[in-house]
């Protein structure tokens, strides 16, 4: 009888996975020790997965170089002009796309402008004035060309303003490209990667005005 219940004991420990009498208990599914750590590209640029040796050391880069600093200054040199440039379409323009790409320029690269001052015044350099030479910069209009601009009107304003500012665009393109490549800082990489990309759509919607 004693063994009978016994047996019987066992089968229900069995069933309810408590018997010990030879069973491997199966063992709970327990979370991963360590998770992937993922590192966003720089712009343009794939993520990646770090290992843990990279992923302990990783830290964005907030170091400014040379690159950098030269950027903002030239930059700031360069959103200058084209603020002077689009300031002269609402009184000589006579399209209002070339009106509206204007006033759009105005509303961008002004609040840019201020935002690459104060970089360069929290990293202790020094803001180009107004003043500021810019020979061999790319895309800039020359003395000669602003001075064509001004006295144009209607139509003649149209068709230049689109020359020179698909130029001047291109130029920021090709300024920007440059410091992605040897630039640190990841803010200015940020800031480099926007204005390509937006200039590259504005010259596209300049190919389509007139």
């Amino acid at each position: 009888m004693r063994s009978a219940l016994t047996i019987g004991a066992c089968a229900f420990l069995l069933l309810a996975g408590a018997c010990t009498g030879g069973a491997t208990p199966v063992a709970a599914p327990t979370a991963s020790e360590t998770a992937p750590v993922i590192a966003p590209g720089r712009p343009g640029e794939e993520a990646r997965t770090l290992s843990p040796s990279e992923a302990a050391t990783a830290v964005p880069p907030e170091v400014a170089n040379a690159a950098d600093v030269r950027y903002m200054r030239d930059m700031i040199v360069h959103h200058r002009q084209a603020l002077d440039m689009s300031l002269l379409a609402a009184s000589r323009a006579s399209s209002d796309g070339v009106k509206r790409l204007a006033s759009r320029i105005n509303d961008v690269q002004g609040p840019e402008i201020a935002m690459m001052t104060d970089w360069l015044k929290a990293q202790g350099q020094q803001v180009p004035d107004h003043h500021a030479a810019h020979e061999g910069m790319p895309g800039m209009a020359t003395p000669e060309q602003l001075t064509a601009l001004k006295a144009a009107t209607g139509a003649e304003f149209d068709r230049l303003f689109v020359r020179l500012m698909t130029a001047h665009h291109r130029g920021a393109i090709t300024m920007s490209a440059e410091v992605l490549t040897k630039g640190s800082h990841l803010r200015v990489q940020e800031i480099a990667e926007d204005i390509s990309v937006s200039q590259a759509t504005e010259i596209r919607r300049m190919s389509r005005l007139l």
